[in-house]
């Protein structure tokens, strides 16, 4: 497996971004919520958005409840690989949660 992690600014909260999941390019919308302490995503294809206010919970992938053919075909996933932390939250994300892309590795034809 490969993992890469999305990397949140928070010092640019709310802010937008495009970024490139399994050859599709998706625009992200970051928000925080600070009086509970939580963050959301919208996501966006081809200036259409598909999703408002996700909210980011930990150990559960981003938008798993609502695919469909539009949505990123791979796992974005809160986690922290220390396992300190079981939350995201203003002090976890980024520091020790990020959001895993979890892509599958290709296989080599001569591993068929």
């Amino acid at each position: 497996m490969d993992y890469e992690y999305i990397e949140i600014e928070k010092e640019n909260i709310p802010y937008r971004f495009d970024i490139e999941l399994a050859e599709q390019m998706y625009t992200f919308e970051v928000h925080y919520n600070s009086d509970y302490d939580y963050f959301t995503v919208d996501l966006e294809l081809d200036g259409e958005t598909l999703v408002y206010g996700e909210k980011i919970v930990y150990g559960m992938p981003l938008f798993y409840d609502v695919q469909d053919d539009r949505f990123p075909k791979v796992p974005i996933v809160p986690y922290d690989e220390s396992e300190n932390s079981t939350a995201v939250t203003w002090d976890t994300l980024g520091v020790s949660v990020f959001l895993y892309v979890i892509e599958e590795e290709e296989e080599d034809e001569d591993d068929a």
